[in-house]
C-alpha cells in the first residue's frame, strides 16, 4: 500500500445529532474502516487532529466531532440541562451515518459515553479504544481537571494569557502557540477569550459524574466487541485497582500503557499513542472483512 496516498487535507461537516442538532465534524477520507474520534470533556474535535493524519497515511478513515455543548456544536437552550443520555444518543446517531461500522477511539468522557452506547445498542461499534479511563476512576484526577476549568470564570484577555494557564497545567507539553489556542477558545463580546465550551457542563455533567460511575461499569460487563485499553502511566485518573477491575469486568478487553504519559496522552506522545491504535486495528481479524452492518437506521429509531 502507498500510505501517502491516503493523506490529505480533513474537511469540515455536521451531522446530526439525537435532536436533529448539527454537531460540527472534520472528516478524514480513506479507504479502510472509519475510525469515530470521541473527545473527553472539555475537549473538541481538534484533540484528534495529528492521530487523524496518521491514520490516513495508513488508509483508515475518520470522523472526530464535537461533542454538543462543545466547540463549534450548539449548546443545550436555557431550560435544557446537559445530561449523560444525550451525549449517548448523539454518539449513537453520529455512529449510525457511519458505513461499515466505525472503530470508537474514545477519550475521558467520550469513553465512558462508549461503553453505554455499545452496551445500549449491540454492533453499534465494530471495536473500540479506550484511552485512559475505565468506569471507575481516581477522584483526585477529576478534582484536579475540574479545577482548572473552573479557575477563570472571567476567561483570559490574550492568547499569551491562556497559554500561560496551560503550560502551569500542562508543564510537560510544549507550550500551546496562539493558532492552536484558537481552537480551544471563543472571543465574547467585551473581547474576552472564553474556553470553547458550554460553562453550565461544570455543574450539569461534570460535577455529578462520579453518581454514574455503577452504571457504567454495568454496561462494561455488556461489550462483546473487541476492546482495547490504553492507560498512561503517569495518569491521575487510573490507578492498577481501577484497571484491573475493569479487566475484570471485561475479560477479553487488552490494556497496554504509555509509561510516560498523562491522562492526557493522545497529546503528550501522540506517535506513540496512534501507533499503538493502527497495530491494534491491524490485529484485528473482524476488520479484515468489509461487512456492513445495518447501523443506518439508528439515527431514527433515536427520535
Amino acid at each position: 500500500m502507498d500510505k501517502t496516498a491516503h493523506t490529505c487535507t480533513p474537511f469540515n461537516d455536521s451531522l446530526a445529532g439525537v435532536d436533529g442538532s448539527a454537531l460540527a465534524v472534520s472528516r478524514h477520507p480513506g479507504s479502510r474502516v472509519p475510525v469515530l474520534f470521541a473527545h473527553g470533556f472539555g475537549q473538541t474535535r481538534h484533540s484528534w487532529a495529528a492521530s487523524a493524519r496518521q491514520l490516513a497515511a495508513h488508509g483508515f478513515s475518520s470522523l472526530a466531532y464535537d461533542a454538543r455543548g462543545h466547540g463549534q456544536s450548539p449548546w443545550n437552550p436555557a431550560g435544557q440541562p446537559y445530561h449523560p443520555q444525550q451525549f449517548v444518543d448523539d454518539l449513537i446517531a453520529v455512529s449510525g451515518q457511519l458505513s461499515p461500522t466505525p472503530v470508537l477511539v474514545a477519550a475521558s468522557m467520550g469513553g465512558l459515553f462508549g461503553l453505554m452506547a455499545q452496551a445500549r445498542w449491540p454492533g453499534l461499534f465494530s471495536a473500540m479504544v479506550l484511552v485512559d479511563i475505565t468506569p471507575r476512576w481516581e477522584t483526585k484526577g477529576v478534582e484536579r481537571i475540574l479545577a482548572f476549568m473552573q479557575a477563570h470564570p472571567e476567561g483570559f484577555d490574550c492568547f499569551g494569557h491562556a497559554a500561560d494557564e496551560i503550560a502551569r497545567y500542562q508543564p510537560h507539553r510544549p507550550r500551546k502557540s496562539e493558532q492552536a489556542l484558537r481552537n480551544l477558545l471563543r472571543q465574547s463580546e467585551d473581547g474576552r477569550l472564553h474556553w470553547h465550551w458550554d460553562p453550565r457542563l461544570l455543574s450539569e455533567l461534570g460535577q455529578g459524574a462520579q453518581a454514574h460511575q455503577q452504571a457504567i461499569a454495568e454496561a462494561a460487563r455488556r461489550i462483546d466487541c473487541p476492546l482495547l485499553l490504553i492507560s498512561g502511566g503517569r495518569s491521575d485518573m487510573l490507578s492498577q485497582a481501577t484497571i484491573d477491575e475493569f479487566l475484570q469486568l471485561v475479560p477479553h478487553a487488552r490494556h497496554t500503557q504509555l509509561p510516560q504519559a498523562t491522562h492526557m496522552l493522545a497529546g503528550d506522545d501522540n506517535h506513540a499513542f496512534t501507533t499503538t491504535v493502527i497495530q491494534y486495528l491491524d490485529s484485528l481479524p473482524v476488520l479484515a472483512t468489509d461487512g456492513k452492518s445495518a447501523t443506518s437506521h439508528l439515527t431514527g429509531a433515536l427520535q
